[in-house]
């Protein structure tokens, strides 16, 4: 029978999914589990990006809208881009997606030949090496470990660029970690990208807004406005505004780009639906408390969240200060066993800790990072501190 594309071999289901689903099957078989495994933000938008849908939809046209998307969303991504210190962008800079993951995934398309060399630092998002993998990208890891509280050094970024690869992405804040790039740090790394003109910079920062300790969002394009010529800012609603399904992604950056990913929307997704564009529009524009809320209560969760995995010795955990995310290393309790069960591996430790305590978390090995896993501290509120607890036993119990 005929053949499927090669490609689609190389395609993989997304690890985090299948943790989820594990968890979810097991809570329907009757199990108490608590999930710490998904990253999305469990909070709803504001009332006014509801009426603004509805709105949309009392007039809706039944037409085809924009390749690079309505007008109304890109002047008010111009607008937030603007807030966020982006100056001197235009419409032609901009362009859209159903959600960053495919936004990533056409500038993948945009920027990569087959063979060509792609970098990121581990830990990573799990889609990175999926996507690259695809597209058939060579990819070229720099592994930051906790010891270096899972930041990329100026000296691993310029050993990385030596190799000339086509693009260098970069996540701030970070999923899995939780961590943030200070200003001077951010300066530094971008002092390294002036160096090395042939490579494109993608800057995945879909959590900006989640940002704590007063350490603000800090782009390379701040520290070294020249750069703007290479850099690719990546953004969404979903985070910031509680809107994960609502799947809008958006781009800024040189006009090449902005161009070549609408012409790849053109042969796709053609455009976004317009009651989701006016509900974007709403969230953008609208007022920006529920996010600022959320902000400040996620900074509590971090809080509570650390004092937990700080109090287990052996675990190390650096402190995180944005997103919804920590990433303690596990990697103590290898060699260990749990109830007649050996842990060996980050896969044995979460299976283990699943089946005997009901929480579920994602293996660092997803991120490229084998000694930790992810906790998502999203649960609802009541869960918290009883699924701390949980892991705080399942530690204790380890012989």
């Amino acid at each position: 029978m005929p053949q499927l594309a090669q490609r689609v071999g190389r395609a993989k289901p997304s690890a985090i999914m299948v943790i989820a689903e594990k968890a979810k099957q097991l809570k329907a078989a009757g199990r108490d589990i608590i999930s710490f495994s998904i990253g999305v933000p469990n909070f709803l938008p504001g009332e006014h990006v509801y009426a603004a849908a509805r709105e949309s939809l009392s007039r809706d046209s039944g037409q085809y809208g924009s390749n690079r998307g309505a007008e109304a969303l890109l002047d008010a991504f111009l607008r937030h881009i603007e807030a966020l210190g982006f100056s001197g962008y235009t419409r032609m800079n901009l362009s859209i997606g159903i959600g960053a993951k495919q936004v990533l995934y056409n500038l993948a398309e945009a920027l990569l030949d087959e063979g060509d060399e792609i970098c990121f630092a581990a830990p990573y998002w799990t889609t990175y090496r999926d996507i690259a993998d695809i597209v058939g990208a060579k990819v070229h890891v720099m592994h930051c470990g906790s010891e270096q509280n899972y930041k990329l050094t100026p000296a691993q970024l310029d050993a990385a660029l030596a190799r000339k690869p086509k693009v260098f992405l970069f996540n701030n804040p970070s999923n899995p970690t939780g961590m943030v790039y200070t200003a001077a740090e951010i300066a530094a790394l971008a002092d390294v990208l002036a160096k090395h003109p042939d490579t494109w910079v993608i800057t995945d920062d879909i959590y900006n807004a989640m940002v704590f300790d007063g350490l603000g969002y800090h782009n390379f394009v701040h520290a070294q406005p020249a750069l703007r010529e290479r850099v690719i800012f990546v953004d969404s609603v979903s985070k910031t505004y509680g809107m994960p399904g609502w799947r809008v992604g958006l781009l800024a950056g040189p006009e090449s780009v902005a161009k070549a990913v609408t012409t790849l929307n053109s042969n796709h997704i053609t455009s976004l639906p317009e009651v989701i564009t006016a509900a974007a529009v709403a969230a953008l524009s609208g007022p920006q408390d529920i996010p600022r809320a959320k902000c400040a209560e996620f900074a509590d969760r971090r809080d509570t969240v650390f004092a937990a995995l700080s109090a287990i010795p052996g675990v190390v955990c650096p402190r995180p200060q944005g997103a919804f995310y920590a990433f303690p290393d596990i990697s103590s309790a290898f060699g260990k066993s749990h109830g007649g069960t050996r842990i060996t591996n980050d896969v044995e430790f979460c299976a283990a800790l699943l089946e005997a305590k009901g929480v579920a978390c994602v293996p660092g090995s997803a991120f490229g990072e084998p000694r930790a896993m992810r906790i998502s501290y999203t649960c609802p509120a009541a869960q918290l501190q009883p699924g701390l607890q949980r892991i705080q036993q399942f530690f204790a119990e380890l012989t």
